[in-house]
């Protein structure tokens, strides 16, 4: 069943959303070649904490630290550990935060120095597939149509969308109703409605879609060993149109990058 918000809590849902958003504009400076994953780990749950929040991930369904950490081939819910980070290599961050009993979700892939080109053009198209994505996300429309614009998007570049693995409602819960898969048929799923808050999670794989598992019971990666990129914003849909509550701006800062990609997407002057 769908959990439509308010407007009140829209905002302190946005307020949750926003602690993700700087956290991974904080982790922006630090990923670079050496850095461990479980450094930044730390590093992130020190932050969250101190901006009078809990750490969103972790303990969640028995999961052990306060990312998801993803490189290179790893798709989703990596682990964090003390392996270094090398140049060329990329790595998804999945962060998630509680505050005022709401959760905020989002992800972004970052770069390690310099990527190969092959790679950077993966990482440039599945976050352009969010937006996509973001833009079918309005009232009257369904959840096939946000799957089958990203899929669309990203199969017409030849890379491989994932289908077990999916997006979903956000609120009081991590997970909430509707399930919002990568793929789809127009007009087919459930309806949006004024309200509704989702987390869209493009996720996209270099060569085949298919997956595999880690025995650590976690880690998803690509079935070739290919590298996945992930990019995931909070959505709330606010006079029929999509709001975004999360926003790239903190690591866009921190990277000296100029965008303006989030602009239609920003009814609320809070968030710009």
């Amino acid at each position: 069943m769908i959990i439509v918000k308010t407007p009140e809590e829209i905002e302190l849902m946005r307020e949750s959303a926003l602690i993700v958003s700087k956290t991974l504009g904080m982790l922006a400076g630090e990923v670079k070649p050496g850095v461990t994953t479980l450094q930044l780990d730390k590093l992130a749950e020190t932050y969250i904490r101190d901006h009078g929040a809990i750490p969103g991930f972790l303990g969640l369904y028995d999961f052990p630290n306060t990312l998801c950490m993803s490189p290179n081939a790893q798709i989703v819910h990596g682990i964090p550990n003390k392996t270094p980070l090398v140049e060329g290599d990329i790595i998804s961050i999945d962060c998630g935060a509680l505050k005022n009993d709401f959760y905020g979700d989002h992800a972004y892939t970052f770069e390690v120095g310099e990527v190969d080109p092959e790679t950077k053009k993966m990482l440039d198209v599945t976050k352009e597939s969010l937006y996509v994505g973001i833009r079918e996300f309005k009232a009257g429309n369904r959840v096939g149509d946000v799957g089958y614009a990203i899929q669309k998007y990203t199969e017409d570049h030849g890379y491989g969308v994932v289908r077990e693995l999916v997006g979903h409602g956000l609120g009081r819960k991590m997970h909430e109703d509707p399930e919002m898969p990568n793929y789809g048929r127009r007009g087919r799923g459930k309806k949006f409605v004024e309200g509704m808050v989702v987390a869209i999670e493009p996720m996209t794989n270099l060569g085949t879609r298919r997956i595999k598992q880690l025995k650590d019971g976690w880690t998803i990666l690509t079935a070739d060993g290919k590298p996945s990129a992930h990019f995931e914003h909070d959505v709330a849909l606010v006079n029929g149109k999509p709001e975004l509550l999360s926003t790239f701006k903190y690591i866009y800062e921190a990277l000296g990058i100029t965008s303006t990609e989030e602009d239609e997407f920003t009814q609320n002057t809070l968030n710009r």
